[in-house]
């Protein structure tokens, strides 16, 4: 259809069958009587058809129906300059919003509400292979409240989700690197009862094969620097503290000399030598030290060792006399028993140095083999106490009775691990300690003891709860402290 409408225009009916299928405009007014909010309107189209793209592949946008009405007007001017030059772009996910039609503005749209996704349904087979997982906090949400659902129902996969709960807290837990002192003994009595030793090592040496093991195991650890850290071995001499700086090979050199004295009782290598060779430990270790031409380092932990199993093996074969075998200190000897305890004393408290020098955690012995030990040095109380009445650093004896008989004593408790009650003779070493008899009580931590034993700590500082006699108290507490040497 052509014609010209009443302001001799012609009508654009043609055009439209041209472009397609023929389309009924809809009633509008003339262009020219457009208002100003019209006007506006149609400038914002134009602009936002201007910056429309094309929506994502995988949203494609619907067809537009053949029968749509086109738009009311067709723009006639340029769009505004801002937005012709720096258009702003929607983003990637959102589609550009519909121009809003001439006659009346857009409804506001409202978002759609979320669907919360329901938790899975899963077979009794699939949830119980999901409780290693659901242990390990590895699970989603859904599988979480679904396996959280199913234990409350089957108390089969309930145990089993407690247990592994339970495995899981062990891999979180810190914990020290140094092994329980009691660790190999259990492992050592685990095999012998499943199959005796033919040779047994004798009870009596179990503490120094146990401390010797513990000390090559922390040798073992350290590294070639370490060897050369330095080391203050501290004992105590009359009435104070002496100490003697050192290295960490230099300490296992002193053991391995004074290892040397229990050696040569039994007729074995002295790492120290033959002939004019000084008893006293002291002695046998300054002799070691000077005689090296370098610095000690690791390759003495080989003849260390080597020296330690010698003697346990000896020990192990030579019979059940061997124990009361006699090993001179010099001014003192000990039957082969209680040498090797004392051995295994020493080995634990100059490991502890070697630890605290190369900051490394390191424990007491077992308790059976403390109390061994602490045993040792309350024995040898009377003996030191009486050694230090005769130099005149002790108080006189008081009631002197016949060997043998019960005397005046002090109580020593000695609390916690590897702890016990002994009585200690004050006046005689021949006296045995009673407690009818006793006048004082000290109380001590047995690893407390074990360091004022070893002049580890002062007697003065020494934390001891004491009660009774105030001087017999002093008397012991500075023998024990006698007891250490280097």
């Amino acid at each position: 259809m052509t014609g010209e409408d009443d302001n001799g225009r012609e009508s654009r009916g043609r055009d439209d069958e041209v472009r397609g299928a023929p389309r009924i405009p809809a009633p509008r007014g003339a262009a020219d009587d457009l208002d100003d909010l019209d006007l506006a309107a149609a400038m914002r189209r134009a602009a936002l058809q201007d910056v429309r793209r094309e929506p994502p592949p995988e949203e494609p946008a619907p067809e537009e129906p053949a029968t749509q009405a086109p738009p009311a007007v067709e723009p006639v001017h340029e769009a505004p300059p801002a937005a012709a030059s720096a258009p702003v772009c929607p983003a990637p996910d959102e589609h550009p919003p519909e121009a809003p039609s001439a006659e009346a503005p857009a409804a506001p749209t409202e978002p759609e509400p979320e669907v919360m996704s329901a938790a899975p349904v899963l077979s009794h087979q699939v949830l119980k292979s999901l409780l290693g997982a659901w242990a390990l906090s590895a699970c989603s949400a859904g599988e979480t409240a679904a396996v959280e659902d199913h234990l409350t129902e089957c108390a089969v996969c309930a145990d089993e989700a407690l247990r592994l709960r339970d495995a899981v807290g062990l891999l979180h837990t810190d914990r020290s690197l140094d092994l329980d002192p009691t660790l190999r003994s259990r492992v050592i009595d685990g095999c012998l009862g499943r199959r005796p030793a033919e040779i047994p090592v004798p009870g009596w040496a179990a503490p120094y094969d146990a401390e010797t093991a513990r000390l090559d195991a922390l040798l073992r650890d350290i590294g070639d620097a370490e060897w050369h850290a330095p080391v203050r071995l501290k004992w105590f001499e009359s009435e104070r503290a002496v100490h003697r700086r050192t290295t960490v090979a230099g300490v296992i050199g002193h053991l391995m000399a004074v290892d040397g004295l229990v050696s040569a009782a039994l007729g074995l290598d002295d790492p120290v030598g033959t002939g004019d060779v000084p008893f006293s430990p002291t002695e046998r270790t300054e002799t070691y030290w000077s005689a090296a031409r370098l610095p000690p380092t690791r390759t003495v932990r080989e003849p260390w060792r080597d020296q330690t199993h010698e003697l346990i093996r000896t020990v192990s074969f030579a019979g059940r006399d061997i124990a009361d075998h006699s090993v001179s200190y010099g001014d003192f000897a000990l039957p082969l028993r209680d040498s090797l305890l004392d051995r295994a004393f020493e080995c634990w408290m100059h490991g502890g140095d070697i630890a605290d020098a190369v900051d490394y955690p390191y424990g007491a012995p077992s308790a059976p083999h403390l109390h061994r030990m602490i045993d040792l040095a309350a024995r040898l109380l009377p003996a030191a106490l009486a050694g230090r009445r005769r130099t005149g650093l002790a108080a006189p004896a008081k009631e002197l009775v016949m060997a043998g008989s019960p005397g005046r004593s002090l109580h020593l408790e000695v609390e916690g691990h590897g702890g016990g009650n002994w009585y200690i003779a004050l006046d005689s070493p021949a006296a045995v300690g009673s407690p009818d008899h006793a006048v004082a009580q000290v109380a001590l931590d047995g690893v407390e003891f074990c360091r004022l034993v070893a002049g580890h700590i002062s007697p003065v500082d020494a934390a001891a709860g004491q009660e009774g006699d105030r001087e017999a108290i002093r008397d012991v507490l500075f023998a024990a402290a006698s007891l250490s040497r280097l």
